[in-house]
C-alpha cells in the first residue's frame, strides 16, 4: 500500500440528469436522491484514496442551498479532505446546471466519513493525505476540525 496519497488523486466528478422519477410533486429533486448520489461520489473518492473496500460511517452534514429542477443536470464533485488512522473525511460539492443556458450554480455541500475495511471486515489503516495547494491545505484543516467535532 502506498503510504501517502495526494488529495487530487481522490477527486471525483459525477454527473446526473434529474428525471421526473427523481423529483417531488413540485418538480424539484428529492433530498434522498441527492443523498444517494452524494454517497456514491463520496464512496468512489474514498476508494480512490485507499484502494480498499470502504463503508459509510456517517453523513454528518448535507446542506441544500437551492432547489434542483427536473431536466437540470446535477454535478457532484468530491474528494478526501482528511484522514485518520482508518477513516476518511470526504467533501462533496453539489452543483446544478441549466442544460439550455449552461449556467451552473452551487446547490449544496455534504460531508461524509468512510472507514476502510479488509476482506474480513476489519478496519484497515489508510494512506496519509498530502495537500499540495493552499486550497487543499485549507480543506485539510477543515476536515481535521470536522473529524474532531464528530468524535466529541
Amino acid at each position: 500500500m502506498n503510504l501517502n496519497k495526494k488529495m487530487k488523486e481522490s477527486y471525483v466528478e459525477m454527473t446526473e440528469v434529474v428525471l421526473p422519477n427523481d423529483t417531488n410533486p413540485l418538480g424539484t429533486i428529492f433530498g434522498g436522491k441527492v443523498a444517494q448520489w452524494v454517497d456514491i461520489a463520496g464512496t468512489i473518492s474514498a476508494i480512490r484514496h485507499c484502494r480498499m473496500t470502504v463503508v459509510t460511517a456517517s453523513m454528518g452534514q448535507l446542506d441544500f442551498l437551492s432547489p434542483v429542477k427536473v431536466g437540470q443536470i446535477l454535478i457532484l464533485r468530491s474528494r478526501v479532505i482528511y484522514v485518520g488512522n482508518t477513516s476518511m473525511e470526504v467533501q462533496v460539492n453539489i452543483f446544478s446546471e441549466d442544460p439550455l443556458s449552461g449556467n451552473v450554480q452551487k446547490t449544496g455541500t455534504a460531508y461524509l466519513t468512510y472507514v476502510a475495511l479488509d476482506s474480513a471486515g476489519n478496519k484497515v489503516r489508510v494512506p496519509r493525505l498530502i495537500s499540495e495547494t493552499e486550497e487543499e491545505q485549507n480543506l485539510l484543516e477543515l476536515g481535521k476540525k470536522m473529524a474532531l467535532e464528530r468524535k466529541r
